[in-house]
């Protein structure tokens, strides 16, 4: 096996991205093994991973590589939202509900939002909009 040099993660990441993409989260997870074993700081690849771990059913690793995430990045919205996709799918969905409302405050994308599920007219910024009797404060 040749030696690996820094091109040769970044090759394996990018090809991971390609993998994962074309739906082959398996032949991604094989790739990011490497990359991470390598530079276990690298927090893009292991967000790879996690994502590859989701696509491929593998709850366990995904949840655990997308808490990695958020230990470095703890206002990683879509790390958050992700994570909470994880949960809800193992069947913990107190849990999830808790990302995903984390994800929708971090960063108000709209399926960020609906999968935070807020009560309705609630952290979105039309409060009282409409209301007849709402003034300036």
């Amino acid at each position: 096996m040749p030696e690996s040099s820094p091109e040769t993660y970044v090759i394996d990441f990018r090809a991971a991205e390609q993998l994962l993409a074309a739906r082959d989260p398996r032949g991604a997870i094989r790739l990011l093994d490497s990359v991470i074993t390598a530079h276990p700081e690298n927090t893009a690849a292991r967000l790879l991973r996690a994502r590859a771990f989701f696509l491929a059913a593998q709850l366990r690793p995904a949840e655990l590589e997308f808490q990695i995430v958020l230990e470095r990045e703890p206002d990683n919205a879509f790390a958050h939202f992700a994570l909470g996709r994880t949960l809800e799918r193992a069947g913990r969905a107190e849990e999830a509900l808790r990302h995903f409302r984390l994800a929708a405050a971090l960063d108000p994308r709209p399926e960020f939002i609906e999968a935070a599920r807020f009560p309705p007219g609630t952290g979105n910024g039309d409060r009282d909009r409409g209301r007849p009797d709402a003034g300036p404060e």
